[in-house]
């Protein structure tokens, strides 16, 4: 299988490409919004009980009141109880779980390509056979990373732009973690000004539904998705 990199399109055809197969599959974009919000906040909020962590929350909160040294003491207090560990480890395998999710959008997209039938059963097809132990093993070791690295933000905005590619290259090209990043970073010295614009329009409009009108989020959360197949479609071509 090879890989080769197509003479530069324009943004706005990227854009005008993504925004269509959004609009193509609003339907399923609700679907994926209410699957993933419901197990992610049912999660949530029961472990948040269990560990008593909005109580917990609550009172460092009041610490506010005294003074910040005194917030952050609780805060540091909290973080390090057994209670928000277990809680905090909950809420990582969430998110995990619930990773695969976004390679059924690369599945839809691609049958829209091809003139086929759309499926509910293609939303999870991410969690098909022993590809999902994949699929999950890559987010784990991507959130583990992205959580150390985001704290001095710049990195972890680098840590995302350098794995961009990597979920549809393990999806549609079967390639290997530290393969698909090594094409990744190809694709950024070519690319980079494109897929910067692109990425930030993605991320303002994924979170615009909420900003506006609470609902709306429903239908923008997942068109990150839309963005980045509209992106590697353009930036890669696969041949057997």
């Amino acid at each position: 299988m090879q890989n080769k990199y197509p003479q530069k399109p324009g943004i706005d055809f990227i854009m005008k490409q993504a925004f269509f197969y959004w609009n193509k599959t609003l339907l399923f974009q609700v679907m994926f919004s209410i699957i993933y919000f419901s197990l992610f906040f049912t999660i949530f909020f029961y472990f948040s009980e269990r560990y008593g962590i909005v109580a917990q929350s609550q009172e460092a909160a009041e610490q506010l009141k005294i003074s910040t040294d005194a917030y952050l003491t609780a805060v540091a207090k909290m973080s390090a109880s057994e209670g928000f560990q277990k809680f905090s480890w909950a809420i990582l395998g969430t998110s995990v779980f619930l990773y695969p999710l976004n390679l059924g959008f690369f599945q839809i997209f691609r049958k829209i390509d091809l003139g086929e039938k759309i499926e509910i059963a293609d939303l999870f097809v991410g969690y098909n056979g022993t590809n999902f132990f994949r699929y999950v093993g890559y987010y784990l070791f991507w959130i583990i990373i992205y959580s150390y690295t985001f704290q001095t933000i710049i990195l972890g905005v680098v840590w995302v732009f350098v794995t961009l590619f990597v979920a549809p290259l393990m999806f549609f090209m079967d390639k290997r973690l530290f393969e698909a990043i090594s094409l990744n970073f190809k694709a950024l010295k070519i690319y980079f000004i494109e897929i910067l614009v692109c990425v930030l329009v993605a991320f303002l409009f994924k979170y615009l539904g909420f900003l506006l009108f609470f609902v709306g989020g429903l239908f923008t959360f997942p068109f990150w998705n839309a963005m980045i197949y509209s992106l590697y479609k353009t930036v890669f071509s696969e041949k057997s």
